[in-house]
């Protein structure tokens, strides 16, 4: 169970980001709206980044492959 709550977290995430053009690279960002162990633990896999202090996280290029394939898991 706990691994389908990371799975459906990550894929939150995506689903609800938004794209930051505002910096040098492009990046998708989403709100951490979402348990803070759950957020470590995607931290440590590095499909997501941000610092304590940001009330926003950065999906990695491996983050967003992960959620893509969450995508055609969970929704079609």
């Amino acid at each position: 169970m706990e691994d389908k709550v990371k799975e459906l977290s990550l894929l939150l995430l995506y689903l609800t980001s938004w794209e930051e053009d505002e910096l040098p690279v492009e990046s998708r960002r989403s709100w951490k709206g979402y348990p803070f162990d759950i957020l470590n633990e995607l931290t440590d896999k590095d499909l997501i980044r941000g610092s304590k202090r940001s009330k926003s996280v950065s999906l990695t290029e491996a983050g967003i492959k992960e959620a893509q394939v969450l995508v055609d898991k969970y929704l079609k």
